[in-house]
């Protein structure tokens, strides 16, 4: 294949880069040099590194990891049973086919699953616990979050288990290795790829979730996503928005660059 074939080839790759990705970050960056009133100003980043600021970073990436961890604790055994269990495309459809339904159904499902007249509080009546406050609490925005990530972290973990070979099991039960050994020095480092994929999956998105957070947590939650959505259509300070969201651009940026180093390290063996 020539080179200008392969440049036109690859011509609307290139045009999708600069218009959807290159573009907005560009005009996210220039709105953030302006205020309110649109002057031209840097107070907007000096404001973010005020400690409002910066609590709201540190409970965006708090939450986030929170998500993540008990996405991995669900998302790991749920794949490992996957791909010993019968009809493992049929279990793993069931699997992705919420991911197919739109997210604020979900949230609103759950608002009426643990809302005060819902079946969990009705549960907790019959068995004498009485009415519970469930809903604008951090725990149920944890865990409506998990439930929504938590295929995004199976399926990369579920393929790297499925590529295991199993002559390696194989040969650390002939060397009288026990079952959890096994899984600790061989199944799971061998999957660490799909384990930092799905993490990756889950975390970046995590850290600018907005809807799940007003509707689920209330006001309990505040982070980065938060903050751009009220800026944005509350207040109307689109630079202040636009920092924010500069701000959560490069966090992203960093934590990709640092999981691709630690592949290529894995990769060669360093």
């Amino acid at each position: 294949m020539s080179g200008n074939t392969r440049a036109a080839y690859l011509l609307p790759y290139y045009l999708w880069i600069v218009l959807f990705v290159a573009a907005p970050v560009v005009l996210v960056f220039y709105y953030s040099l302006f205020d309110v009133d649109g002057h031209l100003t840097f107070s907007n980043y000096a404001q973010f590194l005020t400690p409002v600021y910066l609590s709201m970073t540190l409970s965006s990436f708090w939450y986030a990891f929170l998500i993540t961890v008990f996405s991995l604790l669900v998302a790991y055994p749920a794949a490992y049973l996957l791909t010993r269990t019968k009809h493992k495309q049929l279990w793993l459809l069931l699997i992705i086919l919420p991911t197919w339904i739109n997210l604020l159904l979900k949230t609103y499902a759950f608002i009426g699953i643990f809302g005060t007249y819902g079946p969990v509080n009705a549960v907790l009546g019959m068995v004498g616990l009485g009415g519970q406050q469930i809903l604008f609490t951090s725990s149920s925005f944890v865990f409506v979050s998990v439930y929504i990530f938590v295929p995004f972290m199976i399926l990369p973990i579920y393929n790297a288990l499925e590529g295991l070979n199993p002559s390696l099991l194989d040969a650390a039960r002939d060397l009288g290795a026990s079952k959890w050994t096994a899984f600790r020095r061989v199944i799971f480092p061998l999957t660490l790829s799909g384990v930092r994929s799905g993490c990756m999956a889950v975390f970046i998105p995590a850290l600018s979730l907005f809807m799940i957070t007003r509707l689920i947590a209330g006001n309990r939650v505040i982070t980065l996503g938060t903050a751009i959505e009220q800026h944005f259509l509350v207040t109307q300070d689109w630079g202040m928005g636009s920092t924010v969201a500069v701000f959560l651009i490069l966090a992203m940026a960093i934590i990709m660059l640092l999981t691709s180093r630690t592949k290529r390290r894995v990769r060669h063996g360093k």
